[in-house]
């Protein structure tokens, strides 16, 4: 019994300390500790709960304190990762509730966190996997999309495109999303989770013009999903945030808009965004710390090492920014904000190891004085994906898609 205290003790102590690790750009699987510390955070309280009774049970009298440790940290970070906040009050006012529909409401999480979110209890989506959105001129590759429904077709009218996080290079689309996206078509929502184009195969304008492509198609198949044209949110994770940032605050700007889009209503209703990277001059700095050689347009990616274009700005912007300091002004959401702008909903953590904050905080700084309705939620103790580990349990996913169902309700509403 001694030894199962101290077990129990030091994982939790053990996980607690995982929180104090700042993962380098060079070092990014140190980030997997800390994300799973969080996620868990419930789990290893338990355990820290576990070693000190044993301890005390047994004589083990260091385990004591440990697991108390643990226990303490992991329930501290629960709380602040759950708390209450009054950005909703500052972008909707204080009637904002009064404007959410009965029928809606009734299916939203009703706590920041419970122990365990089960989805089973709600019937299982419709999905259908990669229909093509949009056929690449001149070849036969079609870009791919998935579309989430509510099983019983009763919309609520609003669809989200998400755009999955990349560091502009990598990953596709059904990345760790399911739960996420179940959990929105339950409310009646209709997700379309888009596979856009990546460096070093596009750049920039590439990506935001996969984007409006996006916004476009999911307009004009409107009546087959049930969807309002008017109510399209467009978001993602990541890189993916930062792409639909630009894609939504410049639904008429020549230079991030396809000549075949050219006219079109590319407007959205609403932006929902995961940790967006929006200085990017300063993430130039963190990512790119030592210049590379160039990289040709259009260059195949290895298979074998996804990640050798993993935040090559360089590559998205054509050059760093004392090269080319006029992209680097367009590639920053900040630059595109105006007073007609979409309502704009950013959710991310303090402890963000690849996003440097100052660009987020000047986002809704900049929001705020257009007098755009912005909620800019900061999860203390928290670090980059935080939201794709383990959300049937994650405190800090919970409390997120929280503020998510708000926002998205609140946007079906408006005018």
């Amino acid at each position: 019994m001694n030894i199962l205290a101290y077990i129990f003790s030091g994982i939790s102590l053990m996980m607690s300390g995982f929180f104090l690790l700042r993962p380098s750009t060079k070092l990014l699987m140190v980030l997997f500790l800390p994300l799973i510390a969080a996620a868990l955070s419930p789990l290893w309280a338990v355990f820290g709960v576990i070693g000190a009774v044993l301890g005390w049970v047994s004589g083990a009298i260091w385990a004591m304190p440990l697991g108390i440790i643990g226990a303490v940290w992991m329930t501290w970070y629960i709380w602040v990762a759950t708390r209450d906040h009054n950005g909703f009050d500052n972008a909707f006012g204080p009637d904002w509730q009064d404007q959410i529909t009965p029928a809606i409401a009734r299916k939203m999480l009703n706590r920041r966190w419970v122990p365990f979110v089960n989805l089973k209890a709600s019937p299982q989506p419709v999905v259908e996997r990669d229909i093509p959105f949009w056929t690449i001129p001149g070849t036969d590759r079609k870009l791919l999309c998935d579309v989430w429904r509510p099983a019983d077709g009763k919309t609520s009218s609003l669809a989200y495109i998400y755009l999955h996080g990349s560091a502009w290079a990598i990953g596709d689309k059904d990345m760790f999303t399911r739960f996420f996206f179940r959990h929105l078509a339950a409310q009646g929502h209709t997700v379309m989770d888009v596979s856009y184009r990546l460096i070093p195969e596009v750049d920039l304008y590439g990506m935001v013009g996969d984007a409006k492509r996006a916004v476009a198609w999911m307009k004009a198949n409107a009546d087959r999903f049930g969807v309002d044209p008017e109510k399209v949110v467009l978001g993602g994770g990541s890189a993916g945030a930062h792409i639909a940032l630009l894609a939504g605050y410049t639904p008429k700007l020549p230079e991030l808009t396809p000549e075949e889009l050219n006219g079109s209503d590319l407007s959205v209703c609403g932006l929902l965004t995961y940790y967006p990277p929006t200085d990017l001059e300063a993430g130039a700095q963190r990512y790119n710390n030592e210049h590379k050689p160039p990289v040709p347009l259009g260059t195949k990616v290895d298979p074998k090492n996804p990640m050798l274009y993993a935040g090559r700005l360089d590559i998205l912007l054509g050059g760093y920014p004392e090269d080319v300091p006029d992209m680097y002004r367009l590639a920053c959401p900040t630059t595109h904000v105006n007073p007609g702008s979409p309502p704009t909903l950013s959710l991310r953590g303090d402890r963000d190891c690849l996003n440097p904050q100052d660009g987020n905080e000047q986002l809704y700084a900049n929001l705020v004085e257009a007098g755009v309705p912005a909620i800019d939620v900061v999860l203390p103790w928290t670090e980059h994906g935080f939201d794709l580990a383990f959300p049937q349990v994650n405190p800090a996913a919970q409390s997120a898609m929280y503020d998510v169902d708000r926002f998205l309700a609140l946007v079906v509403n408006r005018n």
